[in-house]
């Protein structure tokens, strides 16, 4: 079996990923004994220290979207999956699947997967977690010799982090029809890179990026697995936690107008300083959000301007943006309305003008409640007693669901630290993650413990 991944494909390496013979048996039989000896921590371990070798800084990990990092990962991934006897391919958006046959071959998948890529200065565990965890999965099946009804698909899905375009699950977008190729031309990374160039150099032209999409009728179901990134599973002492839906942002820019002026001739009576009034807004919006707290939802300002920006001038211009998050779209409107009643009284108070530009309003999405019913029976079947909470962190499973019923499984984050280096997720939750992963796969793919070949 020769997997080839040539430069129109991955144009940052030539590689070739071949089963050779040796006296001592296939380069594959060698890796399936050796994993063998392996427990279900080890083989997660070692799939993540494999990611891991590559990108790895001084400052953590650094796995861009379309660069040679997570080309390389991508290799590595296809490397393990061909030796768990997957068949691979790499779509026109640069997403890696890995199939296994099912006894109907025509019949939608049974998909399950996550990300390789990383923010700048990143860790280790954010979304390859999720793929090392369905590298484990699929090896349990061929370990157990488990045959299916449906095809079960094991996918890495390219380009989920923002930070290099300011556009999240770049991949996942493409692969349910929500990118298109000229949206390409519109996202720069911060040396004025388009997303469109990196596309291309990567060898994922975007002329080509409608033939990723996949139909509906592709997949029966999608599961991710991933981090946290939040305290609520370790807060709870609880192993895994099944997600109810996935928060989508409303942002806003705000921007606050005073007068500059001579900050020692200037009266503190008659002053219009735009920063003590964008100040108090912004503790209006945490005093809103803090009232909205029992729908879950959450507002942070973490962008802030002031203008001209010199110790000796009262500020004429702040500017900032809130990034308001959560499930239930009314509570992010309460949390708007109210702050819009505070500006119009600063206004009055301060002889200040405050503006609002909405920059994006995404509707939440809500997940399959079948899955979910079925994770937590699957959750009961190995005895792990779950959460159900709304992520507040967008991943690739909030457009699968736009194409098939899909569920999102959370294993705990240490003290929630997330896009850090020092983000860390204990092997042994992820081997619970996966205990459960397993069973709700096999129900959904029609498992039947059988004799194989070989």
């Amino acid at each position: 079996m020769i997997i080839d991944l040539d430069k129109k494909t991955h144009p940052f390496m030539s590689l070739s990923i071949k089963i050779s013979t040796s006296p001592f048996g296939t380069m594959k039989e060698r890796y399936i004994k050796r994993m063998r000896q392996m427990d279900s921590k080890s083989r997660i371990q070692t799939t993540l220290d494999a990611f891991n070798s590559i990108g790895a800084t001084t400052d953590g990990m650094q796995r861009l979207a379309y660069t040679e990092e997570e080309s390389r990962v991508h290799a590595v991934f296809s490397e393990f999956c061909v030796k768990e006897n997957l068949q691979v391919r790499t779509d026109e958006a640069g997403n890696v699947i890995a199939r296994r046959e099912g006894r109907m071959k025509e019949a939608p998948a049974v998909a399950v997967g996550s990300h390789l890529d990383t923010v700048y200065s990143g860790g280790k565990y954010d979304g390859a977690g999720g793929v090392a965890a369905g590298i484990e999965l699929i090896h349990r099946l061929n370990e157990k010799k488990v045959m299916t009804d449906y095809p079960i698909e094991l996918i890495a899905f390219a380009g989920e982090e923002s930070s290099r375009f300011g556009l999240a699950t770049i991949g996942s977008k493409a692969m349910t029809g929500l990118l298109k190729a000229q949206d390409t031309k519109q996202f720069k990374d911060k040396d004025g890179i388009s997303l469109e160039t990196a596309m291309n150099t990567a060898g994922f032209p975007s002329s080509t990026l409608g033939q990723a999409v996949r139909e509906k009728s592709a997949f029966h179901a999608f599961i991710e697995l991933h981090i946290e990134q939040g305290r609520e599973l370790e807060r709870k002492g609880r192993k895994v936690a099944i997600a109810t839906g996935i928060a989508a942002p409303t942002r806003l820019k705000v921007t606050v107008e005073g007068e500059a002026a001579h900050s020692g001739t200037t009266p503190m009576d008659i002053r219009r300083d735009a920063l003590t009034s964008a100040s108090r807004l912004v503790l209006d919006i945490e005093e809103a959000a803090d009232q909205e707290k029992k729908y879950q939802t959450v507002a942070t300002v973490g962008v802030f301007h002031v203008f001209p920006g010199a110790m000796n001038t009262i500020p004429g211009r702040v500017e900032f943006n809130v990034d308001i998050r959560g499930l239930d779209v009314s509570s992010k409107q309460r949390i708007i309305k109210a702050v819009k009643k505070k500006s119009r009284q600063l206004q009055t108070e301060k002889d200040v003008e405050v503006s609002f530009d909405l920059l994006r309003d995404e509707q939440p999405i809500l997940l399959d409640e079948n899955v979910q019913q079925l994770l937590a029976a699957s959750c009961r079947e190995v005895s792990v007693d779950p959460l159900f909470l709304p992520s507040g962190a967008g991943h690739d499973a909030m457009n699968m669901a736009s194409i098939c019923p899909t569920g999102l499984l959370f294993v705990p984050s240490y003290k929630g630290i997330s896009h850090n280096p020092d983000e860390y997720t204990a092997a042994e939750d992820f081997v619970t993650g996966v205990d459960v992963l397993e069973q709700a796969v096999m129900k959904l793919a029609g498992a039947k413990e059988v004799k194989m070949s070989g």
